[in-house]
């Protein structure tokens, strides 16, 4: 029988492979064990076990090195960091890489939700950037420039709403 206590070992494989290593390890004993592979009802039915621990060795691995390979992306960070790398990516024109960077940060501030507010317009979100900006105008209502981002989120999307706003909307992502 597998142990699935360490779903690496039950792989035959070390606990820093990858999940590219885990599918491969995966496979190949998949293969080899098949209950396809016996005639026998006893064979058949003690391989289908083996399998079924198998599979579940299988999904605890590959769940934990896909975890493994994400922690640099999942790490927190302090909010003022988070904030310049969300700047940085959003300069380079990927919003997405933006917003979770943005996402690691340990605390929010009004900074934060403004820089998330900016990401969303980029990303047409145009209701949850005017949250945001919202929030960061509550945390800071001296700040113009989160005021500014307040009122261009709301005629954003007071335009997306309209009949040209949403075929725009359309045009955009037929091309895409």
């Amino acid at each position: 029988m597998i142990s699935t206590s360490d779903p690496f070992a039950a792989l035959g494989i070390p606990p820093t492979a990858t999940a590219e290593e885990v599918r491969h390890a995966y496979h190949l004993l998949a293969k080899q064990g098949h209950p396809d592979q016996f005639q026998d009802a006893a064979a058949q039915h003690a391989a289908q076990e083996r399998m079924i621990a198998l599979n579940h060795a299988y999904q605890e691995a590959l769940r934990l090195a896909t975890d493994r390979a994400a922690k640099p992306y999942t790490q927190q960070i302090a909010c003022e960091d988070a904030v310049q790398l969300a700047r940085k990516m959003l300069r380079q024109r990927s919003p997405e890489s933006a917003l979770r960077q943005l996402m690691r940060a340990r605390t929010r501030n009004a900074a934060w939700f403004h820089q998330q507010g900016l990401i969303l317009m980029a990303m047409e979100q145009y209701d949850s950037a005017c949250q945001s900006f919202r929030e960061a105008v509550r945390r800071d209502p001296n700040n113009i420039e989160y005021r500014r981002g307040a009122l261009d989120a709301t005629i954003a999307l007071r335009k997306s709403q309209t009949l040209m706003g949403r075929i725009r909307k359309l045009l955009r992502h037929h091309r895409k």
